[in-house]
This record gives C-alpha cells, sequence and structure tokens, in this order.
C-alpha cells in the first residue's frame, strides 16, 4: 500500500483529536485513520503558529462546539510542511490544565490589599483600581524626582517585563503605553534572556537586525556548523530539515560545537566538545586559518568590509560594587576602535593551531577540519546557533566572531551560505525586536536614545514633542536589583515566568518581588512560580483564545484569528493593556509643558490618546471575523473597544516601516489582510513579495534602491550608512566565574525536547509530563562515581547562592564530559536558577545560564 505524503498529513486530524482525548487507538485504527479523512465533518480547521518556540510551525486548529479539540501539521505550511514535534502535537491540551486561573487575585488581610495577605477573587474593576493607585504613586515620586532633568535624563519608578510569546499586537501597545504614555522606557522582554546578544551584533556588524538569510538555506548549504545549538530537541522541525539534506546529499557535512554531548551529535560528522567560553577562541582561530592559508575573499573584503576593534576588559554586568566589575578597566564600554584588515590579522594571529587546541581542550584535528571547512571556497557553509552564544558574558563578541568568519570568505547573503541566529520564542524577533519592547528600542530599529527616532515615534503616536524620555530603561537583571534596592516601585509581568527564569533568584529577584515597596502584578494562564510570587494576578487568555500574530526567526510574519473563548473572566493581554491606559488621565502623567503643545488632549485618558486616536480605532469592527470560506470567528478584544483593534494597531505600527531617509528602512510589511490570507511573509514585503535573502541584488530590493550602481548579484549592506559589514576583533576573555577546589564543576542550564521553558504549559499536558515528569542532573559516570553517586540517586547541587536537590542521570540524551553538569530549568519544583549567577553581558545585557561553578554531593 502507498499513500501520498498529503495524504499522510490530512489523516493525522483522526490521530491529533485522539491524543487530546487520551484515547489510545489500536494499531488497525491507526492505519484505517491515515488512509481517511477526519469522520468528524463538524470540526473547523483554521491555521495558526504553533504557541511554542521561534521555528514558527503552522498548525491546523481542530474546533467543535466552541472548544479546540485537536491539532495537526499544516501540510500547506513552508516552515514545517505538515510535521509537528512532540509539543505542537499536544498543542490544545495546553489551554485545558485543571488549574486555568478564571478570575483576578489580589492579595488581601481584613478586606484590602496587604502584600502578605492571602490571595482572594476580586472584579477586574478593584484589581484594575488598586494597581493604578500604586502607579500613579510612583509616578508622581517619579515626577518629583524628574523636575528639572532634561528629557535625555528621566528615570521611572514603573515598568513593565514582557515576552516575546506576546503578540505582536501586545507588543506594540505595551511600547506605546510604557514609552508614549507613562513616559518610562522601563519595558523590557523576556528575550533579553535570549537573544539580545543576537541583536547586539546584528547592529554592530550591519546597522539592522534579523538573519540575512532564511530557512530555505538548510536546503542549499554543502556544510552545516552549530553552535550551542541542539537542534535536535529545540527545533526539531528544523533539524528534521538538516538531517534530510545530509543524508540525500553524500558530500555534505555536519559540525556541531558545544560544552556537552546531546542528540545533535547523533548526526555530526566532526563532534566538537570544547571548555565553556572558548568559543570566542575558537573563532578567532579559524579567522587566523582563512588569513594565513590566504583563503580569505579579497575582493569582497575590499568591497564590503570594514574592519573594527572592540573595546576590552569590559566587566561582566553584575552590580558596579562587585569586585569583578571594580577591576575592569572598561566596564560595560561598548565602544568601537578604527582598524584594517593587516591589524586584525596581526590581533588573530596569536591564536594559533596549538594554543586554542589548549585552550579549548579540543584536539587539534577536529579544529583544523573546521576551519578547513570555512575556508574551502567551494563549499556554502551555514551557521546556526541559539543559547549556547547568545547566553554568554562575551555573546556579542562571540556572535560577531561568527559574522567575521562569513565576511572573510564573502559566505552570506545568498543561498546556503548564511549565519544564522535562531530564536527560541515564538515572537522574540515579531515582538520583542520589531515592535520595539526593549528598555532602549522603538519600533523598526529605532531607539530612544536617538532624537530623530524619537521624533519620528511621537509623529506616528500624535504625541507632543519631548514625551518619550531619551535615557535607555531597565533591562531584566538591572530591573530585579531596582525593586530589591526599592528604585522601582511597580512591575508588570506579562506572558512569562520570570521569577522561575531570573538568575540568581534567592539574592536578587525574590527579594526585589518581596520588597514591601513594590507592587507586582503577573498576567498568566496559570497559577506559576511568578504569579504565586506577585501582590495580584490576573487571568490571561492564551494562543488561540484571542486574534495574534507572531514573528519567527526567519523574518515570517504569521496571523491567526481567535477559535475558541477564553475561560471565566480571563482577557488577553492586549485587552488588558489597553483597559488599564483608560486608568490614567493625561494631567496625572504629563507634565503641563508637554499638555500646552497639544491642549485638545487635556481631560482625556491614555487609552483616547493612544489607541482611540483616529488610526488605531479607524477600522470598523463588524460583529464577527470572517474568512475567505464564509467561517465566522468572534474576536472579544474588537467587541468590548468597537473596532477592529489588531488590524489598527498593526497598521499604524506598519508607518514606522516607511519611514524618511535619516532612519533605517527595511522592515516594511504588508497590509494587514495579507498575512490572513497566507502562511505568513518573510519581511521586507515590497509590491506583496516577500525578501528570503537580504543585502544581495537579485533577491533583496533594497539593494538597488540604495545603491543603484550595484552589479548584478553583488552585496549591499545598506543598514550601515557606507554599505559596509563591520568585521569587529574580539578577544577571548575569561567567564565571570569558573570552577574551584570547593565547587568543582561547571553547571549549564537549558531545555529539553519535551517541555518549553519553565513548563508552565507542557507540565499541564499529561502526557509530557509523564515522558519527563523531573529535571535531573545529567553528569558523567566518572563524575558521578568518584562523588559516590549512582544513576537515579538523589543528590544536591550547589553554588555559591543556593542549593537544590534532583536526582542524578548518567545515561541518555545528555552526556556532558568530565566537569560539567547539565540540569534543565523547566521543573518548577527544582529551581535552577536559585543556583546561576547574573552576570550579563555588559553590552547586550544579556545572561550568561551556561556557566558558573557548582558542587554536587550525596543527599
Amino acid at each position: 500500500m502507498t499513500i501520498s505524503r498529503r495524504e499522510f498529513i490530512k489523516a493525522q486530524a483522526a490521530l491529533a483529536a485522539a491524543a487530546v482525548a487520551g484515547v489510545s487507538l489500536p494499531l488497525g485504527v491507526l492505519s484505517a485513520a491515515r488512509q481517511t479523512p477526519p469522520p468528524d465533518a463538524d470540526i473547523r480547521w483554521d491555521k495558526a503558529p504553533c504557541r511554542f518556540c521561534g521555528t514558527g510551525c503552522s498548525v491546523l486548529v481542530g474546533t467543535k462546539d466552541g472548544k479546540v479539540i485537536a491539532s495537526q501539521g499544516d501540510p500547506d505550511a513552508p516552515v514545517n510542511r505538515g510535521l509537528n514535534c512532540i509539543k505542537g502535537y499536544f498543542l490544545p491540551k495546553i489551554l485545558y490544565g485543571r488549574d486555568r486561573l478564571t478570575q483576578p487575585l489580589l492579595r488581601k488581610k481584613d478586606g484590602v490589599f496587604d502584600k502578605e495577605g492571602n490571595f482572594e477573587a476580586v472584579s477586574w474593576d478593584e484589581a484594575f483600581d488598586v494597581m493604578a493607585e500604586h502607579w500613579k504613586k510612583a509616578i508622581k515620586r517619579s515626577q518629583a524626582e524628574n523636575k528639572g532633568k532634561s528629557v535625555d535624563e528621566m528615570t521611572s519608578r514603573v515598568g513593565m517585563f514582557g515576552s516575546g510569546q506576546w503578540t505582536v499586537w501586545e507588543g506594540y501597545a505595551a511600547s506605546k503605553l510604557l514609552k508614549g504614555g507613562l513616559r518610562s522606557n522601563n519595558l523590557d522582554p523576556n528575550a533579553r534572556h535570549c537573544m539580545a546578544s543576537a541583536v547586539g551584533a546584528f547592529m554592530r556588524a550591519f546597522g539592522i537586525d534579523e538573519p540575512m538569510g532564511c530557512y530555505d538555506d538548510l536546503e542549499h548549504a554543502d556544510v552545516f556548523v552549530l553552535w550551542g545549538a541542539n537542534m535536535a530537541e529545540m527545533h526539531p522541525i528544523l533539524w528534521s530539515r538538516l538531517t534530510d539534506t545530509r543524508l540525500s546529499r553524500p558530500d555534505c557535512e555536519v559540525h556541531v560545537l558545544s560544552t556537552f554531548e546531546h542528540r545533535c551529535y547523533e548526526l555530526a560528522d566532526n563532534p566538537i566538545i570544547f571548555t565553556p567560553q572558548t568559543d570566542l577562541a575558537i573563532l578567532n582561530y579559524i579567522a587566523n586559518h582563512i588569513i594565513q592559508t590566504k583563503s580569505y575573499n579579497k575582493d569582497f573584503i575590499d568591497k564590503h568590509v570594514q574592519f573594527e576593534t572592540a573595546t576590552t576588559d569590559i566587566g561582566y554586568g553584575l552590580r558596579p560594587e562587585h569586585p569583578l566589575e571594580q577591576k575592569a578597566a572598561n566596564a560595560g564600554v561598548g565602544k568601537k576602535l578604527p582598524s584594517s584588515f593587516e591589524a586584525f590579522a596581526k590581533q588573530v594571529a596569536p591564536y594559533t593551531l596549538e594554543y586554542v587546541s589548549e585552550l579549548s581542550g579540543v584536539p587539534q584535528d577536529k579544529l583544523l577540519r573546521l576551519a578547513k571547512a570555512y575556508a574551502d571556497p567551494n563549499k556554502k557553509v551555514s551557521s546556526f546557533w541559539t543559547m549556547g552564544f547568545n547566553q554568554h558574558t562575551r555573546g556579542v563578541w562571540v556572535n560577531g566572531s561568527c559574522y567575521n568568519v562569513h565576511l572573510l570568505m564573502g559566505k552570506i547573503s545568498e543561498p546556503g551560505n548564511s549565519p544564522f541566529s535562531l530564536t527560541g520564542q515564538p515572537s522574540a524577533c515579531g515582538t520583542a525586536r520589531e515592535v520595539g519592547t526593549f528598555a532602549h528600542r522603538l519600533p523598526a530599529d529605532l531607539v530612544v536614545k536617538n532624537p530623530e527616532h524619537r521624533a519620528f515615534a511621537e509623529q506616528i503616536w500624535k504625541l507632543p514633542d519631548g514625551t518619550i524620555p531619551g535615557k535607555v530603561g531597565y533591562h531584566a537583571v538591572l530591573m530585579h536589583r531596582m525593586m530589591k534596592d526599592g528604585l522601582m516601585n511597580c512591575y508588570w509581568q506579562m506572558c512569562n515566568n520570570n521569577m522561575q527564569a531570573s538568575p540568581n533568584l534567592n539574592e536578587e529577584s525574590y527579594p526585589g518581588w518581596r520588597n514591601p515597596e513594590v507592587f507586582v502584578t503577573v498576567s498568566d494562564p496559570y497559577p506559576t512560580v511568578s504569579a504565586q510570587a506577585a501582590d495580584l494576578v490576573l487571568p490571561t487568555a492564551m494562543w488561540v483564545e484571542k486574534e495574534g500574530a507572531y514573528g519567527n526567526a526567519e523574518r515570517r510574519t504569521q496571523f491567526w484569528r481567535e477559535q475558541t473563548a477564553a475561560p471565566g473572566q480571563s482577557k488577553s493581554d492586549l485587552w488588558q493593556i489597553m483597559e488599564f491606559a483608560k486608568r490614567f488621565k493625561v494631567e496625572e502623567v504629563w507634565p503641563p509643558a508637554l499638555i500646552e503643545q497639544v491642549p485638545e488632549y487635556a481631560g482625556k485618558t491614555l487609552y483616547e490618546v493612544l489607541y482611540a486616536n483616529g488610526q488605531v480605532d479607524a477600522f470598523p469592527y463588524e460583529g464577527q471575523i470572517t474568512d475567505s470560506r464564509g467561517n465566522q470567528y468572534p474576536n472579544h478584544e474588537s467587541q468590548d473597544f468597537g473596532y477592529y483593534v489588531q488590524k489598527g494597531l498593526f497598521e499604524e505600527y506598519r508607518r514606522f516601516n516607511s519611514a524618511p531617509d535619516i532612519l533605517k528602512k527595511g522592515h516594511e510589511m504588508a497590509q494587514f489582510q495579507a498575512y490572513h490570507e497566507t502562511r505568513g511573509l518573510r519581511w521586507p514585503v515590497i509590491d506583496g513579495k516577500e525578501t528570503l535573502w537580504r543585502f544581495r541584488e537579485g533577491y533583496d530590493p533594497h539593494v538597488a534602491q540604495f545603491n543603484p550602481e550595484v552589479e548584478k548579484g553583488d552585496v549591499y549592506f545598506y543598514g550601515n550608512k557606507n554599505g559596509r559589514a563591520n568585521i569587529i576583533f574580539a578577544p577571548y576573555e575569561p567567564p565571570a566565574e569558573s570552577p574551584d577546589e570547593e565547587f568543582d564543576l561547571w553547571l549549564c542550564t537549558g531545555r529539553v525536547l519535551e517541555h518549553w521553558h519553565s513548563g508552565s504549559m507542557t507540565r499541564r499536558v499529561p502526557e509530557l509530563y509523564r515522558a519527563v515528569p523531573d529535571a535531573v542532573i545529567y553528569m558523567s559516570k566518572d563524575d558521578a562515581k568518584q562523588r559516590r553517586l549512582r544513576d537515579g540517586q538523589m543528590a544536591t547541587i550547589s553554588s555559591r547562592r543556593g542549593t537544590i536537590k534532583a536526582r542524578v542521570e548518567t545515561r541518555g540524551r545528555n552526556r556532558p564530559p568530565n566537569g560539567l553538569v547539565f540540569v534543565p530549568w523547566f521543573d518548577a519544583n527544582r529551581l535552577v536558577n536559585k543556583l546561576t549567577l547574573d552576570a550579563t553581558d555588559p553590552l547586550s545585557k544579556e545572561t550568561d545560564y551556561k556557566k558558573c561553578a557548582c558542587k554536587v554531593e550525596r543527599a
């Protein structure tokens, strides 16, 4: 019997429905299901991007009687081509955990708010009234402290911690509220923890953010190099495409670099295990090899590259009084100095094969094979990386060093030749980066420090001149320090679980949240670790309980429609942001000088100024959203506010992508409806056509636009004014903390296939929970034996900051070398971030979760 791929995928509907129902089908039934279409014609199917990682798989969501009952891989999706990973297979079940929150909860004692009280159910009005009272008090303190200061010196005592899981319009609305309405740049996403270093390196090298390549590179490359990326578990659908290329092309090869073995090593032609932090030295060795063997593309370098040198000895992003910061000569300095090819060659010359092999612990033959792969002009090379590169105290440097290697060879911006930063969240790109939810950014790569950028944003948002502060706000780690120190008094966390995710939980995070001077609000569908530590918990609609948009790692923006109602009184993050804005009149948050510029705003609420502004509310809502097949879908936000909210916010955001020449371009988006009619489009979208590879003539229309004299098929890096990319030398510098006599092991944290991030969704799926119920301590057999530990035995793992207990695992998927242990962070019962150090990259402010010192002992 034969069956086509499309028929096979189409038939998965019955299997998906059975999985969600918890039904095990016998083999004969499975076989029949694979040969027949879904038996229940009453199921309505519609597309949506997956709720989990940054791959951006599209799934078909099946609803019946107002409930999501099944999902299946979308056979028409170019990203996943009908496939799902195990998490995607059980997507509907994340909506229906038994402990879903359904009403606001406020800590109370004797009928009033009390930070030491117990949670009691309250109405939305009471929740927002109490919350607004605290925010207004903090804003009033900020206004007094900012009196006499310029717009570039302003600070704020209120802040919001957002998410790469927010929809595009949720992030955009939050950016408007915080930066434009409340005049606080203290808005940062949890993506600060996972890809801020990638952003920093893109901006330093190319002057514009996000990858120049796309997933199509997976079918075009001759060589794949994975740097700190366990794609087999964290991006399994992309790994399946990479595997298909490797197995179908005998000349294709895969190099995998990590500090421990994982499932990608099963396919590796050149498996490399290196000492933590020495990836910096390895990349400088590769650059040195390319130069010494005269393999570099001189013509490309002469035409398209300029050289710079990074300021060194920049510290580790710790508190200023920390000895390491006191010792650093240039703590936090990101200045680049002019350089040349000759100077760069001298700088990388010390990184010889012998020296780097000894430093990194990697055998010379493996390093040489890797360097030769990059240096071969006849081989197309795609480099992929994720948290292993980014969660690094020199994350910006190591990202940039990978660009250096590709730029030396001219292997960039064409099919198969691509340095590619993979993201971990479904809209870390689309929301965290593109719409300006970082503390230093505005939409479309604009930044708050640039007065021209602020003026352009104020023009689009119809705000008076000087509304948006010019001082960068508090980043993720700094927020907790400010809360602990009583310098930030209101904190609103949305769509993430930062109490579980943040580093140095014992010494910084928890003391900040429970500071009596701080009011913490958490918006979440479930009672997470964060929710339990909050003062106010707001029940939140999730995934297809609202209309949404995500932007994935290859610049693909995808939309979905609301499929089902959220339970109880749950409301979307978008509704919460906009509704909360009604609690503030401009007189309460703006000084008289601003209101004098726009007297028509006097007496208005921030909701009226920011959202009911003639632009966002310009699109009528007809009571239902109708698709091309005539199916109708609800839209609760639009129903409540009286206009098509999502369309209005998106169309206003698109205005940022037609910036004047003094600002950056290259983020053009299609009109709103186009995304509902496709499986997403990769920006820039010019005249309705997406762009697969950026910066190269023939693929990217902007190249000829910005450089009319460009040669056919040539590149032009238009993010930088001179049209050149920057090769920036950065040396190897040691980590903030290394093993010693007392704490004799490296600790690395990360994820596993079955769970996503903190496990707040996946641990509520019975099948995924049963598969991997607990986090374990992955360690080598030798290290376990030395400590008289056996497989499965309970042990304590400690650092200078805390201790947890977990079982030892010496077999299985993750195989650390001697001297290193790996502990996943999905388990709320084993908070590994009690152990981690809050060291960050001083440039990107991203946390290094991949290396600190620990010890493991018998429990």
